[in-house]
């Protein structure tokens, strides 16, 4: 796994939208977040813009980051928001030489799609919040979180119990994100979804039953089983079904016969706490009666 280097002062972040329109007030606050923390922030020519639901044509949005994965001053890639359109990106940017000169990628929702691009290529990459997060300020405690790992620190999170935890410790390469966008990439040469690893997963506004088929997928083809652990995020903003109250219930319910450590309500997803994640990072995963910890 190659990990990008840490950032020096002075060096310069992109600040690009590689699938749905951004309001520019978040933009704007955020380059001054990153400009107030010794980096020099870089605005795209196409961050800002707007062709039907996305912020350029797939040609404008990946000009911005092939420049930017090219560039040699450019340390990080800072992704404005999610929505829908990375995945248009994948097989033109899958073609550049990208562990030649390893960028951070941050973002999550629909930028799980450019992490599984890096996973491919065996490159670290940040599952972070982006810009309307970064627009809070430098003193914000996640943005301290982000701008930590960015110098180079290696994250380490302690969590309250959850009833449904299934206790044990486990060791893998961390992997996962938004549920939805990565159940779309099984069986492509992106394809996050593989057995030992420690996974992380969250959603919004899907259905129990779509989420729950999207674990018979794994199931099916033996990766559910086969996790080193699982870490539950955040499933925000559906609605209970007949068979199930809760989206955390049918998940308990479906790594019920394994053995591997499995930990609820974890803040990753779409949520103000949305916490910073190396995607690829070996880590360590524990999970007690009294705590939970992830190093």
């Amino acid at each position: 796994m190659k990990y990008p280097r840490p950032l020096n002062p002075g060096d310069k972040i992109a600040i690009l939208s590689p699938a749905s329109i951004i309001n520019p007030q978040y933009v704007e606050a955020a380059a001054a977040t990153i400009a107030a923390a010794g980096w020099t922030p870089a605005v795209y020519p196409n961050a800002l813009g707007h062709s039907g639901s996305y912020s350029g044509s797939k040609s404008q949005r990946l000009d911005d980051l092939t420049h930017a994965l090219t560039d040699p001053s450019v340390r990080a890639i800072l992704c404005s928001r999610g929505g829908y359109g990375a995945v248009h990106l994948l097989d033109d940017l899958s073609r550049l030489p990208l562990a030649d000169d390893p960028k951070w990628i941050i973002g999550f929702s629909d930028i799980s799609a450019l992490h599984a691009l890096m996973q491919s290529k065996e490159i670290a990459s940040l599952h972070a919040s982006m810009a309307k997060q970064l627009a809070k300020g430098g003193e914000n405690p996640l943005n301290q979180r982000l701008f930590s790992i960015l110098r180079g620190e290696m994250p380490s999170y302690h969590f309250d119990p959850d009833p449904r935890n299934r206790r044990g410790v486990a060791t893998g390469r961390l992997a996962g994100g938004n549920l939805a966008v990565l159940g779309g990439l099984i069986g492509t040469p992106y394809d996050l979804l593989r057995p030992d690893t420690l996974l992380f997963i969250e959603d919004i506004a899907e259905p129990v039953y779509k989420v729950e088929r999207i674990l018979y997928q794994l199931r099916l083809r033996g990766v559910l089983q086969r996790l080193r652990g699982l870490i539950v995020g955040r499933f925000t903003e559906y609605r209970p079904d007949a068979n199930y109250r809760d989206m955390e219930d049918m998940i308990a319910e479906m790594t019920a016969p394994y053995t591997y450590p499995v930990a609820f309500n974890i803040p990753v997803g779409h949520i103000d706490d949305n916490i910073p994640l190396i995607e690829g990072h070996t880590a360590t995963l524990t999970v007690t009666p009294d705590t939970v910890t992830l190093a």
